[in-house]
C-alpha cells in the first residue's frame, strides 16, 4: 500500500488503475488513523503521484494529519509546501484537517 515506495532509484510506475487503487488504500487506512497513509496522502498530493492530482492544500492537510500523530518527515514536508502556499490556502488547509479530524472522531464515537 506504500505510495512513497522507490524502485532503483526512480518512482515505481504504476498503470491508473493501480494508482487509484493505492489512494483508495490510503484513504481507508487514513479513515483508521493511520499516520503512515496520512503521509503517503501528502506526499501524493503533494507531487501530483498515483493519479492525485497536484494539490498543495490537500498535501498539507496530510502531512498536517501525519506531523500530528508523530510523523516527523511530515512535519518537514508540511514546512516545505507551505513555502509554496499562500495564508489563506494554508489556512483553508487546516481548516480541512480539522474537519477530518472532527468526521474521523464521530466514526468511532
Amino acid at each position: 500500500m506504500k505510495l512513497t515506495s522507490i524502485d532503483g532509484g526512480n518512482a515505481q510506475k504504476l498503470d491508473t488503475k493501480a494508482a487509484d487503487q493505492l489512494v483508495a488504500e490510503c484513504l481507508a487506512s487514513a479513515a483508521q488513523g493511520d499516520g503512515t497513509a496520512y503521509f503517503d496522502l501528502g506526499v501524493a498530493f503533494s507531487t501530483g503521484s498515483h493519479s492525485a492530482p497536484c494539490d498543495l492544500v490537500e498535501a498539507h492537510k496530510w502531512f498536517n494529519l501525519a506531523a500530528v500523530e508523530g510523523h516527523e518527515e511530515a512535519a518537514w514536508c508540511r514546512a516545505d509546501v507551505s513555502d509554496e502556499m499562500t495564508a489563506r490556502e494554508i489556512a483553508e488547509a487546516q481548516r480541512r484537517a480539522r474537519e477530518w479530524l472532527r468526521a474521523s472522531d464521530r466514526k468511532v464515537a
